[in-house]
């Protein structure tokens, strides 16, 4: 018999206003002073100060550390590691999208197992014997579900790569209290919308044919499709209700990913946020449709669970190699309805560059778990299809 896993945050606030309750979570826990990790944008524009007014209001002590960049780097990491040492916060309160929880994940996981400062030796699944330093999650973003997952990324710029942490003990949990507000995500411009809510549906369509997927990760990710299918392209207009919808189905997808893992969408996306800075929901929506096509013959009957998700007219009845065609052609178009470029060359990447970057994505964690099993010549086809 099969033992699968589930892990998941120990509690999570959903909704409007839900930020009010991260004061009274961190005296509850018994916390004294926390290091905000935030980047420069948030801090201009005024998100982190929502957080910062209520920590202000209850006289609660922090300092800010705002380093992070989009596909944050070890030098981020190491950055902010030496932050908190010079301070005396026993919690980090991360506020934005992917880039400053997955940094926080790494900076938290380094103070409390400082034999793997060096960041690299982090990589894949590290055997890490305490939990991070006391992470609150507070996504400004809805697509990454970063502060649910047991994942991170981080990029080694020296050898133009992402890097996967695959880590139960940097998940936001117990004293890690994940709060998912949006409130904070309706200052998300379009275009960004647009790339976090179609990453979303990249993590629940590729959870639900990974290899490791089980039929409660399938529950999960069915219902997070049927969520961002219906509220996706409302959101990118900026329709409130939309982006609530499109936090809570993001979430539910990470709940299941974060368990079974992902696939080849992911696997090629990586390198190609490493060696060109693409922001990561971007690339995996750019792939999304074209690998849905290449893996439509090793999903069983999956994409005809998929097909019933988007609400696809009789998807029951279709034969499976129609529903198959269907399911990706819906979600070809609602990638176009939301403006995702339908072409890698769009994203600044060079042909001569393929071989390279299809080799890291061969090696890259996530690809062993894509359902139809892969090699280099065929990922640059993929590629070249995409340009």
């Amino acid at each position: 018999m099969t033992v699968n896993r589930m892990i998941l945050n120990e509690t999570s606030y959903f909704g409007k206003g839900a930020i009010a309750q991260i004061p009274v979570e961190f005296k509850n826990r018994g916390f004294t002073k926390a290091v905000i990790v935030t980047d420069k944008n948030l801090v201009k524009f005024g998100v982190a100060t929502k957080v910062t007014d209520l920590l202000d209001n209850k006289g609660i002590e922090y300092q800010i550390y705002d380093g992070i960049i989009p596909n944050p780097t070890i030098e981020n990491v190491k950055q902010g590691v030496d932050f908190i040492k010079a301070t005396t916060a026993d919690c980090i309160i991360a506020i934005g999208g992917g880039s400053p929880i997955d940094t926080a994940k790494a900076i938290g996981m380094i103070i409390t197992n400082p034999e793997f400062s060096d960041v690299l030796s982090l990589e894949g699944v590290a055997n890490t014997q305490s939990p991070s330093l006391p992470i609150f999650a507070v996504p400004t973003t809805s697509g990454t579900a970063a502060e649910v997952t047991i994942n991170y990324v981080i990029t080694d710029e020296e050898n133009h790569r992402k890097f996967v942490c695959v880590d139960p003990h940097d998940i936001p949990l117990v004293a890690f209290v994940d709060i998912v507000d949006s409130d904070l995500m309706m200052g998300m411009p379009k275009e960004l919308a647009a790339a976090t809510g179609m990453d979303a549906m990249t993590h629940a369509i590729e959870g639900l044919i990974t290899k490791g997927a089980w039929e409660m990760s399938d529950m999960l990710h069915l219902k997070a499709i049927e969520i961002i299918r219906r509220s996706l392209r409302h959101s990118v207009t900026g329709d409130i209700e939309a982006r609530e919808e499109m936090a809570l189905g993001q979430y539910i997808a990470g709940m299941g990913f974060s368990n079974v893992g992902l696939g080849l969408v992911h696997g090629m996306a990586h390198p190609l946020s490493a060696w060109y800075n693409i922001p990561h929901g971007v690339a995996c929506a750019t792939l999304l449709p074209t690998i849905m096509r290449y893996n439509k013959d090793f999903t069983a009957e999956k994409y005809r669970e998929i097909a019933k998700a988007l609400a696809i007219p009789n998807a029951a009845e279709m034969s499976l190699s129609e529903v198959r065609d269907a399911a990706c052609k819906a979600i070809a178009q609602l990638s176009k309805d939301v403006g995702i470029p339908e072409t890698i060359s769009e994203l600044g990447v060079k042909a001569e560059d393929l071989p390279n970057i299809a080799e890291d994505a061969f090696r890259d964690v996530c690809t062993p778990g894509n359902p139809r099993d892969t090699s280099v010549p065929e990922i640059i086809e993929l590629y070249k299809r995409l340009m």
